[in-house]
């Protein structure tokens, strides 16, 4: 009998891991289709589309030099890189510690309209980010934070969603952290920092993701609030390479390829954090 479980499971497991291969290609295979498009000239993308045929005649580096060379549309494709890195940066670091005490607020604390807090949340969270762009653009200006990257950073760093999230996971950390840390003195700065941040590291860690991704791949805003080239971050400066004054796709698709590497280190990096945090912590008694 035991014998007979044993194979059910195995086979099970063979089953499932087969399953997540062909899932796995099949999520990686445009990203391959891209990588190859980026090494062919134009000419190949409008002759057979994007495909995965290997010809190497036609394929090279010369996209790439085309980017590093700075010359031509791609001369401002490194400042667009780094604008879009420093807003990544600085709206993921500052998104993270204020919707963090929020939703910890929420979550840990018992005061006089909490629920009703809790519950503009949730109304905010079902109103379409289209709607208040007017409000939030005279706002802006109002501030004088227009082409500016605080203004594309500002308005958004303390979401509905990541204080949704936070508030969540801290209704399930024990309070017991919170009564010994106030024996030992701590401040409740303290009790935040030092002990409730460890035990949240699989909500930093899921929240980093998110809020990274919103924030390099984000379009509108920053379109909306940026002005001049030298300001513009990655995927304005990429979408004006497709214009009614001419295209270049060439630098499109290999700026494209490029601009992924940052993501893919953030994903691979807070993974890891996310999965040695469901670890982390616990009541014994």
């Amino acid at each position: 009998m035991q014998t007979k479980e044993k194979t059910k499971f195995t086979l099970s497991s063979a089953l499932m891991l087969i399953l997540f291969l062909v899932l796995a290609v099949l999520m990686l295979f445009p990203l391959y289709a891209l990588f190859l498009a980026s090494l062919k000239p134009a000419t190949e993308l409008f002759r057979y589309g994007l495909n995965v045929r290997w010809d190497l005649d036609v394929m090279g580096f010369a996209n790439y030099k085309s980017i590093f060379s700075g010359k031509g549309d791609a001369s401002h494709y490194f400042g667009w890189y780094k604008n879009s890195l420093v807003i990544t940066i600085l709206f993921t670091l500052l998104s993270l510690l204020l919707s963090s005490m929020v939703g910890y607020g929420l979550g840990m604390y018992r005061f006089k309209g909490r629920n009703l807090i809790f519950t503009l949340v949730l109304v905010v969270m079902m109103i379409p980010v289209e709607i208040i762009l007017l409000p939030l653009y005279k706002l802006m200006i109002s501030m004088k934070l227009i082409n500016t990257i605080w203004g594309v950073i500002l308005p958004f760093i303390v979401s509905p969603l990541p204080i949704f999230f936070f508030r969540q996971f801290a209704l399930g950390l024990p309070k017991d952290f919170m009564d010994a840390g106030r024996i030992d003195g701590c401040t409740e700065y303290g009790i935040f920092f030092r002990i409730m941040v460890p035990l949240m590291a699989p909500a930093f860690g899921a929240i980093t993701i998110l809020q990274a991704m919103n924030s390099w791949n984000n379009f509108l805003w920053p379109l909306i609030v940026l002005r001049t080239t030298e300001q513009f971050t990655l995927p304005i400066g990429l979408a004006s390479f497709v214009s009614p004054l001419g295209n270049n796709y060439e630098a499109l698709i290999a700026g494209a390829v490029l601009a992924i590497l940052p993501i893919l280190v953030v994903f691979l990096f807070f993974q890891r954090f996310f999965m040695e945090g469901l670890t982390v912590g616990g009541v014994k008694g």
